[in-house]
């Protein structure tokens, strides 16, 4: 591709246009067919961020599933709305952002009265979207070793900016494992108060949670995500 910036990794390349000089323009490359299948790319005011290295199994993947499994199932039998993990973009133009968190919510009541829409995939049927547009409820976002600074700083400031109600912060590549849930302050997220049990309310979801990790019987690493009504 002709003016473009080339992006060399061990296993390929990315190619990302120069042309690229807004959301509206980066959001367009990504409904194309030359925007890249794997890595994450996300578009932060006018930075193009792109991060290809592997998601780690157990202090990323895992952790992300155990999520998944918890808040998904607390979404899916309140029918409370709609969850979305590994490649769900999420754009909003008044926070000149267009990103793929690691897992978004968002509610019946964001979808109905607008505060977000669900983008149909150009020449798709029906029931085929590209991407969120909007202020979701809530976001998590997964700390690795190659987005510690992006993850605790450029992306809550773009999510706040965005109207996303919620956020939560984990990290688990350390000893001292780090589960946060941020709520709008007046001009960015504040943590969330623990119970005396280490517990934390989700104003979105309605419900306390805590996540504990520990070791199976076969010494892997396990996490649990405990709720509470």
């Amino acid at each position: 591709m002709a003016n473009a910036i080339i992006l060399l990794f061990d296993d390929g390349e990315i190619e990302i246009p120069m042309s690229l000089r807004s959301l509206a323009e980066f959001r367009a490359w990504t409904a194309t067919d030359a925007f890249p299948e794997r890595g994450r790319i996300d578009y932060l005011a006018g930075r193009i961020e792109v991060d290809m290295s592997p998601e780690d199994l157990h202090t990323h993947g895992k952790l992300k599933t155990e999520i998944v499994i918890i808040v998904g199932r607390r979404v899916k039998d309140r029918r409370l709305g709609e969850i979305y993990t590994d490649r769900g973009r999420v754009s909003n133009a008044e926070a000149d952002l267009s990103a793929e968190p690691d897992v978004v919510f968002v509610s019946e009541a964001s979808l109905n009265l607008g505060r977000v829409r669900l983008i149909p995939r150009a020449g798709g049927g029906p029931d085929r979207f590209l991407e969120l547009e909007g202020s979701p409820d809530l976001i998590v976002e997964i700390v690795s070793d190659s987005s510690v600074v992006k993850d605790t700083q450029r992306l809550p400031q773009a999510y706040y900016a965005a109207g996303v109600a919620e956020f939560w912060l984990l990290d688990a590549r350390a000893s001292d494992l780090l589960f946060r849930i941020h709520r709008r302050g007046a001009t960015a997220y504040e943590p969330a108060d623990r119970d005396p049990e280490g517990y934390q309310y989700s104003t979105v979801l309605a419900a306390w949670y805590r996540l504990d990790r520990s070791r199976n019987e076969f010494g892997r690493i396990c996490f649990d995500l405990r709720e509470r009504s």
